[in-house]
C-alpha cells in the first residue's frame, strides 16, 4: 500500500474517532445523568461537562460523569485536528488554510473540555471562547473540506453535502444566539446542536469515504 494511501486511511479513521468520540461521550454522560433527567433539547451541551451539582445560566447542572464529557471534548479537537494534518492531495494553500482551521477547532475543544461552563470558577470566558471556537471553525472546516473534494478523492455529491452542512451550522449559530438572547430557552439545547451534529456527521462520513477509497 502506498504512502498516500496509508495517509487517507490514517486520515479517514482519525475523522470517524474524533466524531465518534465526541457522541459516544455524550450519550455516556447524559446517560448517568438521571435526576432529573438530562434533556438533549432543553440542557446545553457544556453542561454534560459540570459535575455540580450547581445552577448557572437559568439551568441546573449535575453530570455524575463530568469528565467523560470533558475529556471527549478534548479528544475530538485532537483526533480531528491529527485527521486533517493526514490528508493527503491538497495543494499548500489549502493545506495551509485547512490546518490553520483545524489548530483553531482543536483549540476549541480543547478549552471547553479544560474549563467546564459552570460559571462558578472564574473560567466562563475561557470556556466561551472555546465553545465559539468549535462553533465557527468546526463549520468552516466542514466547508473547507467539501470545497477540497477533488483533491481527497471524495465525490462531488459528498463535498457538496459536507459544505451544505456547514452552512446550516453556521446559520444556526445565529439562530442559537437569538434563543440565547431572548432568556426563554426554549429548544436552546436542540439549538445548539444544530451547529455541531452536522459538521461532526460530516466528518464521520468523510472519513468512511476515505477508508473506502482506500480499500478500493
Amino acid at each position: 500500500m502506498t504512502e498516500t494511501n496509508n495517509g487517507s486511511r490514517a486520515a479517514g479513521a482519525a475523522l470517524i474517532a474524533g466524531g465518534g468520540v465526541f457522541f459516544a461521550a455524550e450519550f455516556i454522560a447524559a446517560a448517568a445523568w438521571t435526576d432529573p433527567p438530562y434533556s438533549y433539547t432543553h440542557h446545553f451541551i457544556s453542561n454534560l461537562g459540570v459535575h455540580g451539582p450547581v445552577t448557572a445560566f437559568d439551568q441546573f447542572m449535575y453530570s455524575p460523569l463530568a469528565w467523560v464529557m470533558n475529556t471527549g471534548f478534548i479528544l475530538f479537537g485532537v483526533l480531528t485536528l491529527g485527521g486533517v494534518l493526514l490528508l493527503r492531495g491538497l495543494p499548500g494553500r489549502r493545506r495551509v488554510v485547512m490546518i490553520g482551521t483545524a489548530v483553531l477547532l482543536a483549540a476549541g475543544g480543547v478549552l471547553v473540555g479544560l474549563f467546564p461552563g459552570s460559571g462558578d470558577d472564574g473560567t466562563a470566558d475561557y470556556h466561551g471562547l472555546g465553545a465559539l471556537l468549535a462553533f465557527v471553525f468546526g463549520n468552516v472546516l466542514a466547508v473547507l473540506i467539501g470545497r477540497a473534494h477533488r483533491f481527497l478523492g471524495i465525490t462531488r455529491g459528498l463535498g457538496r453535502t459536507l459544505v451544505a452542512c456547514g452552512v446550516l451550522g453556521l446559520l444556526s449559530i445565529g439562530a442559537f444566539a437569538g434563543t440565547l438572547a431572548s432568556g426563554a430557552g426554549i429548544l436552546i439545547g436542540l439549538a445548539e446542536r444544530g451547529i455541531i451534529y452536522p459538521f461532526l456527521i460530516g466528518f464521520i462520513v468523510v472519513g468512511a469515504a476515505l477508508q473506502r477509497r482506500v480499500r478500493t
